[in-house]
């Protein structure tokens, strides 16, 4: 573009942590101005930009930059940035061939995987919109996806951001896939009492990686790389709940002396450590309300005996930690489901974070046992998906942007 003599070009890069961290952290601010009179919420990376990606298996932050060139002095700044990664997921699940017939495996389901690749972390400064520069930075991004083998993008955003329904699903070739709930419990100043009735045991990775894969690495989105994610440092445990008195507390049970005789129910769960990562924080809140919720930690903590839902300091910067690989069978398995969270809060609380988050499936069997505020939860998430090539992982689960939902998903604790 030429304006009186001066060239004006966009060009998207890969994103420099040397040169770029400052002037993104810039655009990401400009980003961030909430609508007047309203409750808003902001990012802090804590000064890493590409921490949501970081732990991905392959990941690519970048940047597009405005070049201004007027014949002797040549100007660049950053107006935008995109973030991508990509993984390995299960898409679907088919029965072995190779299998005897009648036999315990020939009817047990084997995952499909496919290689996924995700978009978040899109920002373009308001003053430089309507130029096309987030459809550049998708494009680019989704080059680098085919050039690294993956089948299908997706991405998740809030379902009445028209903006980036208009930019994805009318411009980019996304259309509606999923629509899971978030789902955020605020961490009180005073402990909830867990069962007495459940023991809950904290599964050492090898374990908790043989019960993932067991058990639900049939389920849509199940990672291939869990093992990965069960030893990151980030992650502070896998925890499994079952009858008081069957095992100790201490001493877990071998997985496949669990997996061969399994208590009629148990609930499984594992907690991620957002805090280390990114902090959040509510802006917008008028000083009533903020005196109203310091008046509740206050009682809170003077009679915690009275077990007041008091709300968290979340008007200053706080942490959180975010629930994942759910999971449950029996008919108990929701009341230990409850147990685990209520133990994870008492974790959350003792790290001094602010709420729980989790996000499951809008079928998810288990979510009744999800202790949640409606005011901070998100009942319909939306999640869009795009087939990037031709070529399928199997041909037995065909486009897997046309298939039906499942009851649940696994969330990828990495991609928060």
């Amino acid at each position: 573009m030429v304006e009186s003599g001066v060239v004006v070009a966009i060009v998207v890069r890969e994103f420099d942590a040397k040169k770029d961290s400052k002037e993104v952290e810039q655009v990401e601010r400009s980003c961030e101005v909430g609508p007047g009179g309203k409750l808003s919420l902001f990012t802090d990376l804590l000064g890493d930009p590409i921490c949501r990606v970081r732990h991905s298996p392959a990941y690519l932050m970048l940047v597009a930059e405005i070049v201004v060139h007027d014949g002797i002095t040549e100007e660049r700044s950053i107006v935008g940035m995109i973030r991508g990664c990509i993984k390995t997921v299960t898409c679907g699940k088919k029965f072995s061939r190779n299998t005897v017939k009648n036999s315990a495996d020939s009817t047990k389901p084997l995952p499909i995987f496919t290689k996924l690749a995700y978009i978040l972390g899109l920002r373009v400064s308001p003053s430089h919109r309507r130029m096309g520069i987030a459809l550049k930075l998708v494009c680019q991004m989704e080059e680098w996806f085919r050039a690294n083998g993956a089948e299908y993008s997706y991405i998740a955003t809030e379902n009445d951001n028209q903006a980036s329904i208009k930019l994805f699903n009318h411009k980019c070739g996304y259309s509606k896939f999923r629509t899971p709930s978030i789902l955020v419990q605020p961490v009180f100043a005073h402990r909830v009492r867990v069962s007495s009735r459940v023991t809950i045991i904290k599964l050492n990775p090898i374990d908790a990686e043989i019960l993932y894969r067991l058990r639900y690495s049939t389920t849509e989105f199940f990672p291939r790389d869990i093992d990965s994610i069960l030893h990151n440092q980030l992650n502070l445990g896998t925890f499994l709940a079952v009858p008081n008195g069957l095992y100790s507390p201490r001493t877990s049970p071998g997985m496949d002396e669990f997996l061969a005789s399994p208590p009629e129910s148990w609930a499984v769960l594992s907690v991620w450590n957002c805090k280390d990562v990114f902090n959040l924080e509510v802006r917008g809140a008028s000083p009533m309300t903020k005196f109203l919720a310091k008046t509740t930690r206050l009682v809170d903590r003077a009679f915690p005996w009275l077990k007041v839902p008091s709300v968290p300091e979340v008007f200053k910067p706080f942490g959180l930690h975010f629930l994942y690989g759910l999971g449950g069978e029996g008919p108990l398995a929701v009341k230990f489901m409850k147990s685990l969270c209520d133990f994870a809060h008492n974790l959350a609380k003792e790290a001094e974070c602010s709420v729980v988050a989790t996000e499951v499936a809008s079928r998810e069997p288990l979510r009744l046992a999800i202790p949640h505020w409606k005011k901070l939860s998100c009942a319909e998430d939306l999640w869009c998906m795009k087939r990037l090539g031709e070529d399928y992982s199997d041909g037995s689960v065909g486009d897997w942007t046309k298939s039906q939902p499942g009851l649940s998903i696994f969330v990828d604790p990495r991609e928060v």
